[in-house]
């Protein structure tokens, strides 16, 4: 049975649950490995799992890797991050997941590992989007972003003692710094959490010059 594609007329806006074909099951028969949930970034924006996750080749990267996926839309106008975590959480299996967020989906990501640390195994923070930066804030409140999702120290919709306290394993995943992805956010987390791993950094999953990176990308995400 060769790889199936990912469904797309899944309820609750799924992009994705994509389960790999033969080579997935006889991986679970060897030893069960955890479903990877990707929650894609962007803030008030046109994106979604689609165009962060499924086209640049994440998915299958992940998929040919003998890995169950989950890439689930993220609301796309939410009024907190409490919302986001509403909304997501219930789409995510049972048992712990490797949990990574994208971006500002690093936020939501965080802030399910932090208020549901039973439902991850594992967290990666990939490319993640830096808080507190005044300029973009108020680019982003032009466009009318609620301040609450604003709100943060180095992550947004987090403080730095909640990420503190984390006891799981995290990696963090950098990627070109820019002003909306600082280097010292990367450092920020590596210094905060307590065992984080860097990762080889690469693009983002939605530019242009991503799609050579998502077989290590991939590999990255599995280690």
């Amino acid at each position: 049975m060769g790889r199936g594609p990912v469904d797309r007329s899944l309820p609750c806006g799924c992009h994705g649950l994509a389960w790999a074909g033969a080579a997935a099951l006889e991986s679970r028969q060897a030893g069960p490995r955890m479903t990877v949930v990707l929650v894609h970034g962007g803030l008030w924006e046109d994106m979604d799992a689609e165009r962060f996750w499924v086209r640049p080749g994440v998915v299958a990267a992940l998929e040919a890797r003998g890995v169950p996926v989950l890439a689930p839309d993220r609301l796309p106008h939410p009024r907190s991050w409490a919302d986001e975590v509403a909304h997501l959480l219930p789409l995510l299996p049972d048992e712990p997941v490797t949990l990574v967020g994208g971006s500002n989906g690093c936020s939501v990501a965080a802030r399910i590992a932090v208020e549901h640390p039973d439902r991850v195994g594992r967290l990666v923070l990939a490319w993640p989007a830096s808080a507190g930066d005044s300029e973009i804030d108020t680019l982003y409140l032009a466009a009318g972003v609620p301040p609450e999702l604003l709100a943060g120290e180095t992550l947004r919709g987090l403080a730095d003692v909640e990420l503190v306290q984390l006891r799981l394993p995290v990696a963090v995943l950098p990627g070109p710094v820019d002003r909306y992805h600082q280097r010292s956010t990367v450092d920020t987390l590596l210094a905060l959490i307590a065992g984080a791993v860097e990762l080889a950094p690469s693009p983002e999953p939605p530019r242009p010059e991503f799609p050579p990176y998502a077989a290590s990308v991939a590999d990255s995400l599995l280690r």
